[in-house]
């Protein structure tokens, strides 16, 4: 253990460097706390969500191998809360001896979209149709090879909530994709029912859990709505989807928080969307629904302390992300919220509103799901300025 993990009075607890200063980062900080768990942040600002209220930061780029190798002194352990780390720094990291989870090995599958369906592939994971195109002549030609238009189109790299993702009718239309430079890859359009995320979190040891598997609602590639379980979800397709989940975990060798992230189709398959590794927007109902949260687990499989029961505390939970909108004063709409439903679960970032930018969520929970949902739609409509009464 490192010297800086030490307590007055000799005891020792360790120190776990977060690279990221986000909400994920401020939310896994929270949940350590109970653990007197020390955290030392990455962060690109103070102001960062993370940055706020961990009392170690290190202000830097992650991108600089010199302020990474700096940060990780008197860490026992890197872990991430996004995935846009260079993996070269990373395997520098371990050859230094700082244990990194997920490690480079792992984590490049949801860094690099391309890596993650070649051997998603490689090892029989369901997947939609796709390939790496060169130019908007080859996405005409990846459609013809299918369905036709429309396709979509990602960047292999740097794309989330929406950003790096093309929905192309033409091939006129794909053009835009490829004016970055980087590579592109080609998927076939999935005719989908809905959206699920298969949440799991796997120590170095090899000892797993796997939380309900959820329905993902998204607005405008934005996640919207969680809801957990999947309403109606076929308990076959849950455990077959719960089982996927725990084999890409160990076949890809991730250590911490995996939330795979799937389409379930309308003659009952599912296909994997997107890989993260990390904690995860659709994990975030874990907080006040599960009896160990994803950000618990998260920081006890990093440390490779036995992993806490992922099962849910009420039958349905539902999360509504809050995001910014037209009504910056957030903390004056509080009153209404608490006053209309004293269950109810507000999780702010501590970030500046911004319309379309998450600024927090709520947790809503009970045996009628009609009414949570209505609930947290509510709370996080009011939170947003939407709803008005």
């Amino acid at each position: 253990m490192a010297d800086t993990g030490r307590y007055p009075g000799g005891v020792t607890f360790p120190v776990v460097g977060m690279v990221g200063g986000g909400q994920l980062a401020r939310m896994t900080h929270e949940a350590g706390i109970p653990l007197g768990i020390k955290f030392k942040l990455l962060s690109d600002t103070p102001q960062d969500s993370a940055a706020q209220v961990v009392s170690d930061v290190v202000i830097g780029d992650y991108r600089d191998l010199d302020t990474l190798r700096d940060f990780a002194r008197g860490c026992d352990v890197i872990t991430f809360d996004h995935e846009h780390v260079p993996t070269e720094h990373l395997r520098a990291l371990e050859a230094d001896g700082i244990p990194v989870r997920p490690g480079p090995d792992a984590l490049v599958h949801a860094q690099d979209k391309g890596v993650m369906r070649e051997k998603l592939m490689e090892i029989g994971v369901p997947c939609p149709r796709h390939r790496i195109v060169r130019d908007p002549a080859d996405v005409a030609a990846f459609a013809a090879e299918g369905a036709g238009f429309p396709v979509i189109l990602k960047t292999v790299r740097g794309g989330y909530d929406g950003k790096g993702v093309w929905f192309v009718r033409s091939v006129e239309d794909a053009e835009e994709p490829f004016k970055a430079g980087v590579p592109v890859l080609a998927e076939e359009k999935v005719d989908f029912a809905r959206e699920l995320a298969a949440n799991v979190v796997r120590s170095p040891h090899g000892q797993a859990v796997a939380y309900p598997v959820v329905e993902s609602q998204q607005v405008d590639g934005v996640c919207d709505t969680v809801i957990a379980p999947a309403p109606g979800l076929d308990e076959a397709l849950a455990g077959q989807a719960q089982e996927l989940a725990l084999r890409v975990a160990k076949e890809l060798g991730v250590v911490g928080h995996l939330a795979v992230e799937l389409f379930e189709t309308p003659d009952g398959r599912i296909l994997v969307n997107e890989l993260a590794m990390r904690p995860h927007n659709s994990g975030h109902w874990t907080q006040d629904g599960a009896v160990t949260s994803q950000f618990a687990n998260h920081v006890r499989a990093v440390l490779d302390l036995p992993l806490g029961d992922p099962r849910p505390r009420a039958t349905w939970t539902v999360m509504g992300n809050v995001l910014g909108g037209d009504y910056p004063d957030m903390y004056a709409a509080y009153l209404h919220c608490m006053a209309r439903d004293p269950q109810l679960k507000i999780h702010m970032y501590g970030k500046d509103v911004k319309p379309g930018r998450k600024v927090g969520h709520v947790n809503t929970y009970g045996d009628d799901l009609d009414e949570v949902l209505e609930r947290a739609r509510h709370a996080a409509g009011y939170l947003r300025g939407t709803i008005t009464e």
